[in-house]
């Protein structure tokens, strides 16, 4: 991992804990042919809750890493916001959503580091 993209998902997960995202996944894809090279997975236990992740891990980053999002999607009914930053696209979901989709396991050779929940 290089130190620009260990920043920034330093960053995204200090962020999303500030909110009390749950199951945090790092899916690393630097050694497959994936949109990017590392997906940051979370979720949330209302949309609201998936919506305030989003903005205050958004804040976060803007604030520690002076980095904005290239683009982003899912707010109307935040059952999943994606927020593209380059080389990093991040997930946040509700659980039931999240569930449904699994993104987390459609690359199988990707490497997946889980952070521990906060209490």
């Amino acid at each position: 991992m290089n130190n620009d993209d260990q920043k920034l998902i330093e960053a995204i997960v200090a962020g999303m804990q500030e909110q009390k995202a749950q199951n945090i996944a790092i899916v690393d894809m630097t050694k497959l042919d994936a949109p990017c090279s590392y997906f940051v997975i979370c979720e949330g236990n209302s949309s609201r809750q998936v919506e305030s992740i989003a903005d205050t891990m958004s804040d976060y980053v803007r604030k520690s890493i002076k980095q904005k999002p290239f683009a982003y999607d899912g707010y109307d009914n935040a059952e999943w916001i994606a927020i593209d930053y380059g080389s990093v696209i991040v997930h946040i979901f509700r659980h039931e959503t999240r569930q449904f989709y699994d993104i987390e396991h459609l690359w199988d050779d990707a490497d997946i580091e889980y952070v521990p929940n906060q209490d």
